[in-house]
């Protein structure tokens, strides 16, 4: 395999055990004659794949029987409708946060089902920060509480988990999921894209409480039913079975290294690493506060930004690639998912300074 790092914030690396069992069972899994990509979704051999990805994703996470766990199709974009289609259950209102690009599309979807409460913003600061929970204007009488714990383009997370009493939690942990331990129980329903910490693009896994699904707006389509879903055990219709079989193969990956207290530990050592070099240098700067930058993607600008495109250039000539920042707001971003290991994140730590001591 060639010696290339990809901090690509999405689709995203994958980790390189998890590919060569992938490539090794592509013609025959398990001595069924077939591969996983040719079974029938409800056949003994994929179910036995389903069961198992399940187990291992509530041991992972320390999911209780109270929550239904779902492996949907429609990437996290569709979560934005999904959510009020099932969570407003007779009311009309809910309270969202706007920490970025993605909070926003979320809010923007959600106002086409009911009336949002924007319960506190950073847009003013620029997205470079989250909004401490004292300033935010909760009202109890919402359906649930929306927030993006990771922000993949700006660059921002939260270190905590906000309290809302007993309107329900509502994340959209694309980003971060298994990234870190998390209590399941202080949600109401997570969701999460599957390309960054998960798996491949295709698959979106969605964690919801039992008893807030089951009553969804009128004419929401059988699609976009949670209890339908539940009810078929993700199989209302052909699921994403690839993508599927890849998560399982990822989250017995993540219990190999030690579970999600290990990978945290792993995850706080790597951001450690690009933000000191950040913080220590006089070329390169770190837009987001420091207080809440994320152990995720980290962005980064060049204080010459005319130098941008030799710094891309230079790193993809030394095995680093899809560093360039998204569109929206310029400038270089590592994601350094679960699977990126240390060692590339110390390649491109030496080569900023490497790059710095030409330019500086």
């Amino acid at each position: 395999m060639a010696d290339i790092y990809n901090f690509s914030a999405g689709p995203a690396v994958l980790p390189h055990p998890v590919l060569v069992r992938a490539r090794d069972e592509l013609l025959d899994w398990h001595g069924s004659g077939m591969s996983v990509m040719e079974m029938s979704h409800r056949g003994k051999e994929f179910i036995s794949i389903a069961e198992q990805a399940e187990a291992d994703l509530r041991e992972l996470m320390g999911i209780s029987s109270d929550y239904h766990v779902l492996f949907l199709q429609g990437g996290a974009t569709s979560q934005f409708a999904m959510v009020p289609m099932n969570l407003l259950r007779g009311r009309a209102q809910a309270d969202y946060v706007n920490t970025g690009a993605w909070s926003k599309k979320a809010i923007g979807e959600a106002k086409r089902y009911c009336s949002v409460n924007v319960v506190a913003s950073s847009e003013s600061a620029k997205f470079t920060t989250v909004p401490p929970q004292d300033t935010w204007k909760l009202d109890p009488a919402s359906a649930y509480v929306h927030y993006t714990p990771n922000e993949t383009i700006g660059g921002v997370e939260f270190d905590w988990i906000p309290a809302t009493g007993e309107v329900p939690l509502v994340a959209d942990m694309s980003s971060t999921i298994l990234s870190r331990p998390v209590e399941v129980s202080r949600f109401g329903l997570i969701y999460a894209g599957a390309q960054k910490n998960i798996g491949p693009a295709g698959l979106t896994v969605v964690i919801v409480r039992k008893d807030l699904v089951g009553e969804t707006l009128a004419g929401t389509p059988s699609m976009f039913d949670y209890q339908q879903h539940a009810d078929n055990g993700s199989m209302l219709n052909t699921p994403p079975t690839y993508g599927w079989y890849l998560a399982g193969l990822v989250f017995q990956w993540l219990k190999e290294q030690g579970g999600l207290v290990e990978i945290e530990r792993r995850n706080i050592a790597k951001a450690k690493i690009l933000y000191d070099t950040l913080d220590q240098s006089g070329l390169f700067v770190s837009p987001v506060a420091m207080h809440d930058r994320s152990r995720m993607n980290v962005p980064f600008k060049l204080r010459n930004e005319a130098l941008d495109e030799e710094f891309l250039k230079g790193a993809k000539q030394r095995g680093m690639v899809q560093l360039k920042g998204h569109r929206s707001v310029g400038g270089m971003r590592a994601s350094i998912y679960n699977a990126m290991p240390l060692e590339g994140v110390q390649r491109l730590a030496a080569y900023m300074k490497e790059f710095e001591a030409r330019h500086g």
